[in-house]
């Protein structure tokens, strides 16, 4: 796929590729202060839990330049590093890498630039590691294949800077030749799905289908699929999930019908600081994203971005070090 990066730091500006525009439209952003940054965040042109981590990283190493530039105090400057972790509240990844870079800002400028571009390296070898052995537990768990696949959102380069977390697992089997086909939800209400996934699936030969969001549970029932595989925004210490709203009835749907419901996400996505899904903080976006153009001028919204699925329905997680099946969170050796 010859494109831009989906997230780069040049010389002391953060590229960043815009997935509003996606896939019409190939248009990168140049980010040069909190404001642009923040901005680009909350309207989901730099979006996915793994490159949110990223963009608030290199996020502090921005307003660190904007802030010597500028003559911030250090008072200035924690408010704005603070609205950059603030900027989307379910992504734990976001916060957690503000945090550990901006504690490097007693070292200097250089120091933050070099922790900022090291969570960026990082990310990639641990979306490789995460596909791998999310791969050989679906292999053993529904045996050898072609394995039917369903997703939903995306969680594919664009989300995890080059490779994926569970879209990453659905690449591996491919490369195994252990795919058969993928359905991919369309994800209200910016149609992720739709727009990303199905742009990410084209070019690499992977069949797939787009179904609608409410279709989901309905084709799992009809044995269309052989194991459902998401990512997660954060993963509270008893297990429960939070991922992109319908992310629930798809774990409903795949327990009912007694196919393996797998959680591809990092280590980092993990927060034991949440005790469950109850206290993670859920993002309700703005009306308009589901009720313009369709719905009469007036009408109120319950536009939740993320849904909560207890660990009960989760059959397994997997990360880069672990897989952690039924809720047993013990390191597994894996490929």
């Amino acid at each position: 796929m010859n494109t831009p990066d989906v997230l780069a730091w040049r010389e002391g500006y953060i590229e960043a590729l815009d997935q509003t525009a996606l896939p019409h439209q190939v248009r990168t952003l140049r980010i040069g202060t909190v404001d642009q940054l923040v901005q680009a965040i909350t309207s989901l042109a730099i979006r996915g839990a793994p490159v949110l981590g990223v963009a608030g990283a290199l996020g502090v190493a921005l307003a660190v330049r904007q802030g010597l530039a500028e003559g911030w105090d250090d008072a200035r400057l924690d408010a704005e590093i603070k609205r950059i972790a603030d900027a989307r509240p379910t992504a734990v990844n976001l916060g957690r890498e503000v945090t550990a870079v901006a504690a490097r800002i007693g070292e200097g400028s250089q120091a933050v630039e070099a922790a900022a571009l090291a969570v960026a390296e990082s990310a990639v070898a641990v979306s490789h590691q995460i596909s791998a052995r999310g791969a050989a537990y679906l292999r053993d768990a529904c045996g050898s294949g072609p394995l039917r696949v369903h997703t939903h959102c995306n969680t594919g380069s664009l989300a995890c800077l080059g490779w994926g977390t569970a879209l990453g697992v659905i690449r591996a089997l491919h490369a195994d030749g252990a795919l058969g086909h993928v359905i991919v939800d369309e994800t209200r209400p910016l149609l992720q799905g739709a727009r990303l996934t199905c742009w990410e699936l084209d070019p690499l030969g992977i069949e797939h289908r787009l179904a609608c969001d409410g279709a989901g549970p309905f084709l799992i029932s009809q044995n269309l699929a052989d194991a459902v595989v998401v990512g997660a925004d954060r993963i509270a210490a008893n297990g429960d999930v939070a991922n992109k709203i319908g992310t629930y009835g798809l774990a409903l749907a795949a327990r009912r019908a007694g196919i393996p419901f797998l959680v591809a996400a990092p280590e980092s996505t993990i927060d034991e600081a949440t005790g469950a899904g109850g206290a993670i903080p859920l993002e309700r976006r703005a009306d308009e994203e589901i009720t313009v153009p369709a719905a009469p001028a007036g009408t109120k919204a319950l536009n939740f971005a993320f849904d909560v699925t207890p660990a009960e329905l989760v059959s397994a997680v997997v990360t880069e070090k672990r897989l952690i099946l039924n809720g047993q969170w013990s390191i597994d050796a894996g490929p």
